[in-house]
């Protein structure tokens, strides 16, 4: 398999070399070159498989350079910390079917892929004998996620960029308490996408990426997509029927846990629909709803983790949507770094409505979902997944319905004890961190001293 960019000015490579590039060099995304293709026989074989074993299936179709028992071991690595054996549990709720993507080490979905990344980098890492240096940005749940992925591991520091004060109380302890020596957390003043930004900016000075051996941990790496396409399989198995069609209510603010869905469904997976769900910063319900991607400010919600406006994973959807159409994407890219938005025409939405449907859900609607489900199931909800269960309930009668949920209740105290008049259960791994010392820097919203930092730290 080799993996090709969206903007089609990089010649083809290696899974293990679009790992560790990150981001394409030509500024775009890495996608696989081809789509594999899962029959209906090669889904009954899948249906009772652990999740390990059903990971290691599904990406090894993606990846012929890395030893199949290789392959294995780094994947049961990275499921072993999880919480359940199950890995991802699948209860019914008042009538919809609810996917706890949310047991690893720090209690997000961001888990599932950034386990695994980890692992993959030090496996890569130590057979090339290099090092890397990982920058990140989060708008919550992948810096927590992405530290506890690589903290302590030999050949790699981790530089993560968080928009000071817009990432919940628990979140930053999460990030900010790890106190292994090859992590550096950055708070920016600012917004996720302006840290998003500073990323994807740094990346784009190639002699300084290669000089400083830097890599992506965002979404913008193809492994994290490929991780959190297995889970879509795990649920279907455990809420359908072989053949029957689902749908899927994804809460997501950048995009990429809904085109690992998409990407699902490319390969075969019978998902009549994706439905995508989101809050106030409600960019992505906008394209969807009317093909207006215009940048606005963004507020802050309740579900910090989906206050974005510039969604990257988006160009990987429209890469597919114009049938791999490479300089259609280099227009589009172009129109919206330097008009702050795209308008797509009607035919183009029509094509997108066929597949994906979309719901935004406001502050208020958030806290009624959370206390109304707990009143009625005696469920908790974080306020993100109250956003995916408000679309879900919305669409329960049409078709078996799967809402995936993103977040533990407990990164969330303030919200849900608004909501349900008491506090979230709150694992083991929140407790030991409490009141732990934070390590942070705090720095202006400058690509420039960005770069001064990481130069002077590697």
């Amino acid at each position: 398999m080799k993996y090709v960019s969206t903007r089609g000015r990089v010649e083809p490579i290696s899974f293990k070399d679009a790992v560790m590039m990150g981001l394409a060099e030509d500024g775009g995304l890495l996608v696989p070159a081809e789509v594999p293709k899962l029959t209906g026989a090669d889904m009954e074989r899948l249906r009772n498989l652990s999740y390990p074993e059903l990971a290691y299936e599904i990406v090894s179709l993606f990846t012929d350079d890395i030893e199949p028992e290789k392959l294995r071991d780094i994947i049961n690595r990275s499921y072993k910390v999880f919480d359940t054996e199950e890995v991802i549990p699948v209860v019914k709720k008042n009538g919809i079917y609810i996917a706890e993507i949310f047991h690893g080490p720090t209690y997000a979905f961001k888990d599932i892929a950034l386990q695994f990344l980890g692992n993959l980098f030090e496996h890569i890492l130590q057979e090339r004998d290099q090092q890397l240096n990982i920058i990140g940005a989060t708008s919550g749940d992948t810096g927590s996620a992405a530290i506890a992925g690589v903290r302590g591991r030999k050949n790699i520091n981790i530089f993560i960029l968080h928009p000071e004060g817009r990432v919940s109380p628990v979140q930053e302890m999460q990030m900010t308490s790890v106190p292994d020596e090859n992590v550096f957390n950055l708070a920016v003043e600012g917004t996720f996408d302006d840290c998003q930004y500073i990323v994807k900016s740094i990346f784009a000075d190639l002699d300084f990426k290669r000089q400083h051996s830097l890599g992506a941990v965002n979404s913008i790496n193809w492994a994290r997509v490929l991780a959190q396409i297995v889970y879509y399989f795990h649920a279907y198995f455990r809420a359908a029927e072989n053949g029957e069609k689902i749908r899927f209510v994804v809460p997501t603010g950048n995009f990429g846990n809904i085109f690992a869905g998409y990407f699902a469904k490319l390969m075969g997976l019978p998902i009549e629909k994706l439905i995508l769900a989101t809050n106030e910063n409600n960019i992505l319900s906008r394209f969807i709803m009317a093909g207006d991607y215009t940048l606005q400010d963004v507020v802050a919600t309740h579900s910090p983790s989906m206050d974005i406006q510039l969604a990257s994973n988006l160009e990987r959807y429209l890469y597919f949507l114009y049938e791999k159409d490479t300089e259609r994407i280099n227009r589009l890219m172009e129109t919206l770094k330097q008009e702050k938005g795209i308008k797509f025409p009607e035919a183009d939405v029509k094509k997108v409505q066929e597949e994906i449907d979309t719901y935004s859900v406001t502050n208020d609607e958030t806290v009624g979902v959370i206390r109304d489900f707990y009143n009625e199931t005696g469920y908790v909800l974080d306020p993100h997944t109250a956003c995916g269960v408000k679309a879900g309930l919305v669409h329960k009668e049409e078709f078996k319905t799967v809402c995936l949920s993103t977040a533990h209740p407990a990164k969330f105290p303030d919200v849900v004890r608004d909501a349900i008049g008491e506090d979230p259960d709150k694992p083991e791994g929140i407790k030991r961190i409490e009141g732990l010392e934070k390590r942070k820097v705090s720095i202006d919203n400058d690509i420039e001293k960005v770069k001064a930092y990481i130069a002077d730290n590697v």
